[in-house]
């Protein structure tokens, strides 16, 4: 027998739908900025070049809880196989590592460019994308940063410290010749 949903139902699950945040329209998967990223336990990045800046952020741990759920009391079945006693479970919930926090360091556009107009045009970058859904303000504030940190975190970099490879990415900063793909 085949229910059909009541129309209500179906108008509750579809505003709740709508109540999330609105996904960004056409985004496409950057390059990986892992490349980018120096573990400080790993190694320190050596003295930086001529017009080479980087900056340090802390990464979070990322904690999982797994719950499972485990067998108590098998069911209990009379001689005619129908359950006198349905089987009893218990919930067991455990945490898991999945990622240690770790201080990380990586190249970044110097300051000497980070002005009004480069936070503009950064905040700009990040709306044509949808990450970044703001009036343009053309500061590095809370918004931009959490834009940032959205934007490079699905390359592999979870910081809102804008990084150069994001922002070359994004086509505000110039690609050397030598790293052209």
């Amino acid at each position: 027998m085949i229910r059909r949903a009541r129309p209500t139902l179906l108008l509750a699950l579809l505003g709740l739908a709508a109540c999330g945040p609105l996904p960004p329209q056409g985004r496409v998967r950057g390059p990986d900025l892992t490349a980018e990223v120096i573990t400080v336990r790993a190694q320190k990045p050596a003295a930086p070049a001529e017009g080479e800046c980087w900056d340090t952020d802390t990464l979070p741990a990322v904690i999982e809880t797994v719950t499972e759920q485990t067998l108590v009391s098998a069911e209990i079945r009379d001689d005619q196989g129908n359950v006198v006693a349905p089987a009893t479970y218990r919930s067991v919930a455990r945490l898991r590592m999945i990622q240690d926090r770790s201080e990380v360091w990586f190249r970044v556009p110097c300051p000497e460019i980070e002005d009004a107009t480069f936070w503009a045009s950064v905040q700009r970058a990040l709306k044509a994308r949808g990450y970044y859904l703001l009036p343009l303000t053309g500061e590095n504030d809370p918004a931009t940063a959490a834009a940032v940190r959205r934007f490079q975190s699905e390359r592999g970099l979870d910081s809102p410290i804008l990084s150069l490879a994001a922002a070359q990415d994004l086509g505000l900063v110039a690609v050397p010749p030598d790293q052209l793909r």
